[in-house]
């Protein structure tokens, strides 16, 4: 027992200096300084992009502009949705830059890159706009928080609805990179487990414009339900096309991520009835109205989930920097999970162990011409899915919490 209670001791002794040390530490380099990567004139440009740099800017400002006497900086850069290109950008951020942490983060491609280098520096991802839920199972890491929605929440959100009614021949047409991969994966998993059965598929590359032969082939298929696992403007040109084909006449069309632009782009009389998941809609009450109201004063539109989801993450990152009297990575994170994130955006939310962000999440449904009084009404929420019931349990794949 003597060993042990050596042990034990020296352990403390090191856990308690290490937190003393963090403490210590202050702000690295007299500032704090948060980067805004995405897409900033590609397909994922209206869903992040430029609004999320506003965003993230709106929320520096409404903290008060600096945190423990310190300022705060924002920068952007944008990733052409390509990984190299982000993973370089942060890794010359962090090395010579002072970047404390990194928000934005759209193409789950991207995002994978990024968060290695940003592990290997002990910085803080904020995933603002990734689907894939890998950033908390196995491509976890204690820096990453995963805030807006994920592929789990997005499919048993939308597609164990239609399951249950009677939706059972599925097709899907798929965003071939990581996130369009994930997405049908695991919306496959709940089609197969509740009864239904995957009749087909087709990937397409990102940035596809003509999407006329994935239609076709889904068309062919004889499916009760053509998914499109795709989003930005893949979506909305796929979508298109499916109605020009016709396919929209004789199969269920699902969106299974769908932001408020897309369907905006979209005309009624084509998405109009379409059920959908998101995590954010700006015209749910009172709270989301007044912050959506700032921003389409600032921006010129209303925002996307990311987008809220970016200013909210940036809040509670900030709150976790002021509580924890350092922007120590370690401390930090440590602070922003053991707080529970309560705004406009983050309903009955929690930030767990694994980094993802558990919150309510919403079924709506794209209004017809006819409901709409303004431009800008696209949704009408059905229903609010709670957290636990979207996200579901934590799963068992990550490894830094089984080696605690």
């Amino acid at each position: 027992m003597k060993p042990m209670k050596k042990s034990l001791l020296t352990a403390a002794v090191a856990t308690a200096f290490a937190v003393s040390g963090a403490q210590a530490a202050g702000i690295s380099d007299d500032k704090v300084k948060i980067g805004v990567l995405a897409d900033m004139g590609g397909v994922y440009a209206d869903i992040c992009g430029k609004g999320c740099v506003t965003a993230v800017e709106m929320a520096v400002e409404d903290f008060g502009g600096t945190v423990l006497g310190k300022p705060i900086e924002v920068i952007s850069a944008d990733d052409q949705n390509k990984a190299d290109i982000g993973s370089a950008k942060v890794r010359e951020w962090v090395e010579s830059e002072g970047v404390d942490a990194v928000n934005g983060l759209v193409a789950s491609s991207v995002t994978g890159a990024v968060t290695k280098v940003l592990t290997d520096n002990k910085k803080i991802a904020l995933i603002s706009t990734s689907a894939s839920h890998a950033f908390t199972t196995k491509a976890c890491s204690p820096y990453n928080a995963h805030w807006t929605y994920n592929v789990v929440a997005l499919a048993n959100g939308t597609v164990k609805p239609m399951l249950d009614a009677g939706k059972k021949k599925w097709f899907f047409i798929t965003a071939d990179y990581a996130f369009g991969h994930a997405l049908e994966k695991v919306a496959s998993g709940v089609i197969n487990s509740n009864g239904g059965e995957v009749v087909g598929a087709v990937r397409a590359p990102l940035g596809t414009t003509d999407f006329s032969s994935y239609v076709l082939q889904a068309q062919a298929s004889g499916a009760d339900v053509v998914a499109l696992a795709n989003a930005g403007a893949d979506f909305v040109n796929s979508l298109k096309t499916a109605a020009e084909f016709g396919l929209t006449e004789t199969a269920d069309v699902a969106g299974l991520l769908v932001f408020t632009h897309n369907a905006k782009a979209l005309d009624p009389n084509i998405a109009g009835g379409m059920k959908l998941t998101t995590g954010f809609y700006w015209d749910m009450d009172d709270e989301t109205r007044a912050w959506s109201k700032r921003f389409k004063d600032r921006h010129g539109s209303i925002p996307a989930m990311g987008q809220a989801g970016a200013y909210s993450m940036t809040m509670h990152y900030l709150n976790a920097i002021k509580e924890a009297g350092t922007d120590d990575g370690d401390a930090v994170m440590a602070v922003m999970k053991k707080n529970k994130p309560n705004d406009f955006f983050a309903r009955n939310a929690e930030l767990r162990a694994d980094g993802r962000m558990v919150h309510d999440m919403y079924q709506v449904r794209i209004k017809k011409a006819e409901e709409r009084s303004n431009e800008d009404d696209i949704f009408a929420i059905e229903q609010v899915i709670p957290g636990d019931k979207a996200f579901g349990p934590m799963m068992d794949q990550c490894n830094f919490l089984a080696n605690k």
